[in-house]
C-alpha cells in the first residue's frame, strides 16, 4: 500500500517559508539545511523541493540529481567542520526510522571516537547553527 505525500510535512512548510531553517545551499531543485537537533556538530540535511514521500516514490531524475547534491554537501561538511569522515543517512517508512515523509538525507559530519548524539527532539540553539553553516558555507565557496 503507498502513502500519499503530505503537503504539510516540516519540510514542505521550510520550502515554502514557513518555517525558518539555517541554508546552507540552495538551486532550483535542491534545498540543504542545519538539521535543529544534530546528531553531532553540522549535522545537515539535504532535500529535493519536489514533493516525494522517501526513496520509494521520488522520481529517478530527481533522485539522482539530489545524490550530486548530497555529495556536494558531504564534502563541504567534512571539509568545513574539520571532521575525520561523514555519515550519510537516509530512512524509509516507520518501521525504518522515518520520521518526516519527505525524502531527505542526513549528512553528518564525525571524529574518531565521537558517538552520534541520539535524536533527542532537542534543539540546538541558533547561533551554534549559524556558526556551523558559516563553516560550511565557505567550504562551499571555496569548492565553486
Amino acid at each position: 500500500m503507498s502513502v500519499a505525500y503530505d503537503p504539510n510535512n516540516i519540510f514542505a512548510k521550510i520550502l515554502r517559508g514557513e518555517i525558518p531553517c539555517e541554508k546552507l545551499y540552495e538551486d532550483e531543485d535542491t534545498l540543504a539545511f542545519m538539521d535543529v537537533m544534530p546528531q553531532a556538530e553540522g549535522h545537515l540535511l539535504v532535500i529535493p523541493k519536489l514533493g516525494a514521500r522517501n526513496i520509494l516514490d521520488v522520481p529517478p531524475e530527481v533522485l539522482s540529481s539530489l545524490i550530486l547534491r548530497v555529495q556536494k554537501l558531504a564534502r563541504a561538511a567534512k571539509a568545513g567542520m574539520g571532521a575525520e569522515g561523514v555519515t550519510i543517512i537516509q530512512f524509509n517508512e516507520p518501521a525504518a526510522g522515518q520520521t518526516v515523509y519527505h525524502i531527505h538525507f542526513h549528512v553528518i559530519p564525525r571524529w574518531e571516537g565521537i558517538a552520534l548524539r541520539p535524536h533527542s527532539g532537542k534543539m540546538a540553539d541558533s547561533a551554534t547553527l549559524k556558526a556551523h553553516a558559516d563553516k560550511i558555507r565557505a567550504a562551499l565557496a571555496a569548492d565553486a
